[in-house]
């Protein structure tokens, strides 16, 4: 017997019919977020030179400005609002859009500026020029502008200052809100942005802004259009960050330079000196020996089994790099990133080179950083390695030695350090890491890494202590695109994967 609806039973049976055809038709499949992609591709390569030609040094206010500008006009375009925060250094800014007045909101990370470029360690006429080359007998030549009309190669890469950190991932995702616009279709959810002019710096006002604006800004998820892919250059989500530290170590020597024939065996070198010291921090297997170092990190059976389902071929990983072995920290390289690390970032002692000379130097400078994880704490770290330097015999002063002190101690330093981001992890189990996986898996299958930590470092730190709300990094550049150094670059794949990642994840409804 068939059973008659009531009227409003009616209604109801209908309105969750047209809510399914509705929820339905907004989700977009493999191939239409792969066609519309590769539409919207020879357009989003121009918008990111454009882009790219912007210089954005943190350190310079009139720099910072032409990009903030340049990305508020961008965010009113997408009719976002747009708000500037104010600092006491320099500004911030936040964009958001209202798409579902009811539905959850992301908060995207943007990194605008880049690092320092030495112009004449380019091979190119500027960084701030951008080119897109292609690979011609292992040398990488600039393709002419008549080819790069044509059809765009996915192997062939633009090479610019910021291109891959972070301008090239910040404009996928600008791309991938101008794809669904045209397509007329809304993200899942609604979105905030928050846009970073002094990353390269440390972010040294964010956490501020974080805790000065905390209701402006609050969201239930971030996340982070910031960092490299894993080596394989598989699609990868990054669910943590390793904090940072960094010192500078000065070792003394006499007050002055001084000719090496006149004083040598009779004025002791300080870069003799320096050199035990660096080398009592480590021992020949790479480990740190300063005690305490490690405190606090176990990494459990069931924890390592999970870190090393990520796909490396060790032998493969140490031909990439050159190197015949490599520290042994960790068991393995996923594993090695668990750890804090202490790295000599710079050394100078006098000059080499052509302009090298007979002389004994003053002074040795070490520029020393660490990278923390969350179970270790920069603060109680540096302290550490203050003491260890004292343990050696050093007497430390607080700027240049006395003629009292120099008189007085045989072996001098400074030590000065500085605390920058803090480390994060969010779980892989996490809301945010669910609501992920299934955007990536619907894109790219099982195509795709899941990684704990990465072993760089993110200002992620003061969103996820004021917010309270879990973080992780969609990576799109190319593992091999020389961040940080001359001829930095993004290849084109990428670029496109990277909005394709993009767009289907804001066409994921949030968990």
């Amino acid at each position: 017997m068939i059973k008659r609806l009531l009227p409003k039973q009616c209604l109801l049976v209908f309105s969750c019919l047209l809510f399914a055809l509705a929820s339905n038709a907004q989700s977009l499949s493999k191939k239409q977020i792969e066609d519309a992609s590769e539409n919207a591709l020879p357009e989003a390569v121009k918008d990111l030179l454009e882009f790219l030609q912007i210089p954005n040094n943190g350190n310079f206010p009139e720099q910072i400005e032409k990009n903030l500008n340049r990305c508020s006009v961008i965010f009113s375009d997408l009719g976002f609002k747009t708000q500037r925060l104010e600092t006491t250094g320099a500004p911030l800014l936040f964009a958001e859009k209202i798409y579902k007045k009811k539905a959850k909101t992301m908060l995207f990370y943007l990194q605008i500026d880049g690092q320092p470029v030495d112009t004449l360690a380019w091979n190119q006429p500027s960084p701030y020029l951008p080119v897109i080359k292609k690979k011609v007998d292992d040398n990488w030549v600039i393709v002419p502008s008549i080819e790069n009309n044509a059809e765009l190669d996915k192997d062939w890469r633009i090479f610019a200052r910021s291109a891959s950190d972070s301008k090239g991932p910040a404009m996928a995702f600008i791309s991938a809100l101008r794809v669904l616009k045209k397509l007329n279709k809304k993200p899942e959810y609604n979105i905030k942005v928050i846009m970073d002019f002094q990353e390269e710096l440390g972010s040294p006002d964010l956490p501020g802004v974080v805790k000065s604006y905390s209701a402006l800004l609050k969201a239930d998820a971030i996340l982070i259009m910031d960092g490299t892919r894993h080596l394989s250059n598989l699609p990868t989500l990054t669910y943590g960050a390793r904090g940072i530290a960094t010192a500078t170590l000065r070792v003394f020597g006499a007050k002055r330079s001084l000719h090496s024939g006149q004083y040598g065996n009779f004025a002791p070198n300080p870069v003799y000196e320096a050199s035990r010291l660096i080398a009592s921090f480590k021992n020949e297997k790479g480990q740190v020996v300063i005690p305490g170092f490690y405190d606090g990190i176990e990494l459990s059976a069931m924890e390592k089994e999970k870190l090393n389902q990520v796909p490396e071929d060790m032998e493969v990983i140490k031909t990439t790099l050159g190197i015949s072995q490599p520290d042994m920290v960790g068991e393995t390289y996923q594993e090695s990133l668990q750890y804090p690390s202490l790295n000599i970032r710079g050394l100078k002692a006098a000059w080499v080179g052509e302009e090298v000379r007979t002389l004994i130097p003053s002074e040795v400078i070490v520029e020393i950083d660490m990278r923390l994880v969350p179970e270790s704490n920069g603060k109680r770290l540096m302290n550490l390695l203050k003491q260890h330097i004292i343990n050696q015999g050093f007497h430390l002063v607080d700027s240049a030695p006395t003629d009292e002190d120099r008189a007085k101690y045989k072996k001098m330093a400074s030590f000065d350090y500085r605390l920058g981001s803090s480390a994060f992890r969010t779980s892989f189990d996490s809301s945010l890491g669910k609501m992920l996986n299934l955007a990536m898996t619907r894109l790219f299958d099982n195509n795709y890494i899941n990684m704990r930590t990465t072993g760089g470092s993110q200002p992620i730190g003061p969103f996820i202590n004021t917010l309270g709300v879990p973080a992780v990094s969609l990576r799109i550049p190319n593992p091999d695109n020389s961040i940080h150094a001359p001829n930095e670059n993004l290849r084109i794949g990428n670029f496109l994967e990277g909005i394709m990642s993009c767009i289907t994840v804001l066409n994921q409804p949030m968990q």
